[in-house]
């Protein structure tokens, strides 16, 4: 099974589908739904006195769909329960900005800048969950820290969910995604994220490695994306894919190493 994130969502799948077609018959089953990223709002989200730019929808982009999450999948997908649709004030225990947002802003903004999704997936060997998110990034805001704030309650969604906030809580379930968030290192409320990988219902196959490889100027490298399964599962094996520079794989990533962008595929393979 594979999640993608920052994958350009569009209503008939076609991008999708192509993208599947590179692996010829490896992933038959396809899932994507419309992503709270570039999905207009309105009003100035902001609050920098203008309306309709990539700030002012629900989670930025520039377009409706633009960098969404689609997943493919070797084993059937059962409905899903997206929760995408939460509003922030929603969530359970939630730290809005303080003062920033007037109650038009508040009474649409929802939680999830790209999407939460619970994915019922048919194993061979009975059901699991996939649950499947990608976080806006803590930076590119002011003094409020409203990115900050709502990275953390995007990470501390599954926490609600986990202890049964909406309906009862999943089982043999894995949590996948980009949380934007190292626990050490970087900005953000990194605390929060060391906390969620000590959950005890959670195991954490790649402690301390790193998985985005920004500028040094910069963010750096980080550890921000996240394959956590349920403490039950048996971890056969787990890594980044963060080949050599003389490695022939490494050709795959482009001379400057950021092809596919600065994240880097983290995978686990586990079985019951």
């Amino acid at each position: 099974m594979l999640l993608l994130t920052d994958f350009d969502y569009d209503l008939d799948g076609a991008a999708l589908a192509a993208f599947a077609g590179l692996f010829d018959d490896t992933y038959p089953y396809r899932f994507a739904l419309r992503p709270n990223a570039g999905l207009a709002t309105g009003l100035d989200m902001d609050r920098n006195g203008r309306t309709g730019e990539p700030r002012d929808a629900q989670g930025y982009g520039r377009f409706a769909g633009d960098g969404g999450m689609a997943i493919l999948s070797r084993y059937p997908l059962g409905e899903a329960t997206d929760l995408s649709d939460v509003l922030w004030r929603g969530l359970p225990g939630a730290t809005l900005p303080k003062d920033f947002y007037p109650d038009e802003v508040l009474a649409v903004q929802r939680l999830s800048s790209t999407g939460h999704w619970i994915i019922p997936v048919d194993l061979s060997d009975g059901p699991m969950a996939l649950l499947a998110f990608s976080a806006t990034p803590p930076v590119f805001d002011g003094p409020e820290d409203r990115n900050g704030l709502r990275n953390r309650d995007e990470l501390r969604m599954w926490q609600v969910v986990l202890d049964g906030g909406f309906g009862p809580p999943p089982t043999d379930f894995v949590v996948a995604g980009n949380a934007n968030l190292d626990p050490v290192d970087g900005d953000g409320f990194s605390g929060a994220m060391a906390a969620f990988l000590t959950d005890p219902r959670l195991q954490d196959p790649l402690p301390g490695q790193d998985t985005a490889d920004w500028p040094d100027d910069g963010a750096g490298d980080l550890r921000v994306s996240y394959v956590l399964p349920a403490v039950d599962w048996n971890v056969v094996d787990a890594g980044v894919f963060w080949p050599a520079s003389d490695a022939p794989e490494a050709t795959l990533l482009g001379s400057d190493g950021l092809a596919a962008g600065a994240h880097h595929l983290v995978w686990v393979d586990i079985r019951r």
